[in-house]
């Protein structure tokens, strides 16, 4: 969805035929722009004109960049403001684009499908990010209780073979060698749990 921002209806209807393929909202003044940009169904794209009575297309864009709803929609300055410190403005104010006019159908209609395309990766690369902080979040939490439900069970195979050792009276040399082994073990086994503990 492409909003069209300008206080001349004959330019908006000249975009609007070369932009056909997408679905079109319009907007004659800045204020409605905003309000239109940060409605509960925004634009994935904004043409705004720069010269428009009351805010000029800089301070709508402006506006939209220090908004939160809007801030990630962008912005292709459509104007007849062609001199490189007004180019170097738009870019200045948050614009990615920036065309003059007399539009040339083929360059509207390519930048316009660039922009989308890349407003669609970075919304993508935004999705996986979230799905990886999720999946590292939910790999603590199982590690942190694994962790913790190991260190119950470690307790008696760490604590009981030094009990058998001292309270039976019949045990083999071989076999308080064994316990001690397993004793040894249950330490290496828990010196192994609080060192990831400490990663």
């Amino acid at each position: 969805k492409i909003l069209i921002v300008d206080d001349m209806p004959e330019n908006i209807d000249v975009l609007g035929n070369i932009l056909s393929e997408y679905k079109r909202i319009i907007a004659l003044n800045g204020e409605k722009a905003l309000q239109k940009a940060m409605s509960d169904n925004p634009p994935d794209l904004i043409l705004l004109d720069i010269v428009m009575p009351d805010m000029d297309g800089y301070e709508v864009c402006q506006r939209l960049k220090t908004n939160e709803k809007s801030r990630d929609i962008p912005v292709i300055f459509i104007t007849a403001k062609g001199e490189v410190e007004d180019e170097t403005h738009g870019f200045e104010v948050g614009a990615v684009d920036y065309i003059t006019k007399p539009v040339s159908p083929p360059i509207v209609t390519a930048r316009v499908k660039t922009h989308l395309e890349l407003k669609r990766a970075r919304e993508e690369l935004k999705r996986q990010n979230q799905e990886l902080i999720e999946a590292a979040r939910l790999r603590e939490d199982v590690e942190r209780i694994t962790r913790h439900d190991l260190k119950n069970p470690l307790s008696l195979i760490i604590g009981f073979p030094q009990v058998l050792i001292e309270t039976a009276k019949d045990l083999s040399e071989k076999q308080v060698k064994y316990l001690k082994r397993i004793e040894e073990a249950g330490y290496r086994m828990l010196d192994m749990i609080n060192r990831s503990l400490d990663l």
